[in-house]
């Protein structure tokens, strides 16, 4: 028991030396830390889990949702835009992967398609807030069938956008958030088939 005692300690001590370590060679600005949302350590927590489970950073970075057995992807393509039009946020694109893989290659290729939703009000005022998130704008939602011909719909994981860094204003994380239960609601009702 002695031995079991002793060896914990010895590992306790050796992560306070490794944490001691890391916290000094990490350039931490403890006064823009301190403007950070409340949720990103969380975020980011969660975000490293994923990489550590998956190994892939894109995986990670992701939410996405199985789509039910028998529906088609029409069936899941008009459901989404059912659920747009009902939330009022506009499908502004969309771009049919899968037919431009197969004209350039001669080959089909299996269902990938990118829809892009916006509430260009929203949009703007984030970009008011910082022109970095153009590259996150409009928000896309992708319905993918993967390699052993399942259905997926898959977007970004907004809570890197709206948790990630310093505290957004109020009013534009209410949005956010917002925006976020949007998309949310169209992916399951997608998935789903539901109108």
């Amino acid at each position: 028991m002695r031995l079991i005692v002793n060896l914990l300690a010895f590992l306790g001590l050796i992560t306070i030396i490794l944490v001691a370590v890391a916290l000094t060679q990490l350039p931490v600005n403890l006064s823009s830390i301190s403007k950070f949302d409340a949720n990103a350590g969380k975020v980011y927590m969660g975000m490293m889990q994923g990489i550590m489970d998956t190994g892939n950073a894109a995986e990670a970075t992701i939410w996405k949702v199985p789509v039910e057995e028998g529906l088609t992807p029409e069936d899941v393509e008009e459901a989404m835009k059912s659920v747009a039009n009902e939330h009022n946020i506009k499908n502004v694109g969309e771009l049919p992967l899968y037919k431009q893989v197969a004209s350039m290659s001669g080959k089909d290729y299996r269902f990938v398609k990118i829809y892009m939703f916006c509430d260009a009000l929203t949009a703007s005022r984030m970009l008011d807030f910082s022109d970095a998130y153009s590259a996150y704008l409009p928000c896309r939602v992708s319905l993918v069938e993967d390699k052993t011909g399942k259905l997926w719909i898959y977007t970004l994981n907004m809570d890197m956008m709206i948790h990630g860094g310093h505290e957004l204003p109020p009013a534009l994380k209410k949005e956010a958030i917002q925006v976020k239960t949007i998309l949310t609601d169209i992916m399951n009702r997608g998935a789903a088939g539901e109108f």
